[in-house]
């Protein structure tokens, strides 16, 4: 089994139990994931490597630590994974973005791509993808099974609410990707939903059904 990083901060797990409910908005639940996500980069970003920069400040000259966030890759898993990308990207907003086009098959829940863009130079950059949730994790495999062509220096995964079924696919594919998420929920249903979850999340975050 590869790594699971659980978050479980008080204020996140606060914003995940009132997007889990019924009632709650689309304007709502929009916000919500986008401020759960700006809390994840930090997570996230906890072991990224620093450099040195020579700087001035009001008082004297310092070398001074600066993350380079050029060589930071976001990548959402389309569509959903776009309200994760947006919070990460508040945070660091030089990061570059791809995107991985997934949908699901409702008869088969196999993965199916329809779209593929990645920044170019995926050799020398952290690659960060996102997908809210993590059930059956077809897309999740198939989307790093594509990035991993591009020979990206390092991948991490990070989801809103996970499942035992998904993280263990996932990482039987994929062992040296770890996963950041909130919560690991109980179980799949018998349609690949996550149990209690909070329901489709990109219907969620746009209003769709």
């Amino acid at each position: 089994m590869g790594q699971v990083h659980v978050i479980g901060h008080p204020l996140i797990q606060h914003k995940l139990t009132i997007m889990r409910r019924k009632e709650t908005s689309t304007a709502e639940f929009r916000r919500l994931l986008r401020e759960i996500s700006n809390l994840l980069a930090y997570e996230i970003t906890r072991d990224m490597p620093v450099r040195l920069e020579e700087i001035e400040t009001p008082v004297a000259p310092m070398n001074a630590p600066v993350l380079d966030g050029k060589k930071v890759v976001v990548i959402s898993i389309l569509r959903a994974g776009d309200g994760i990308r947006d919070g990460i990207l508040d945070a660091i907003p030089s990061a570059r973005v791809g995107h991985v086009g997934m949908y699901r098959d409702h008869e088969t829940l196999e993965a199916k791509e329809y779209f593929f863009k990645v920044p170019e130079g995926m050799e020398s950059r952290a690659a960060i993808v996102c997908d809210p949730m993590l059930a059956t994790g077809n897309s999740a495999i198939a989307a790093v099974s594509r990035i991993k062509e591009t020979k990206p220096r390092s991948i991490k995964f990070v989801c809103l609410v996970s499942s035992p079924e998904g993280l263990k696919a996932f990482h039987a594919a994929h062992p040296d990707v770890p996963v950041y998420t909130p919560a690991v929920d109980e179980k799949l249903n018998e349609k690949g939903y996550i149990v209690p979850g909070l329901g489709d999340a990109g219907d969620r975050l746009y209003g769709t059904k």
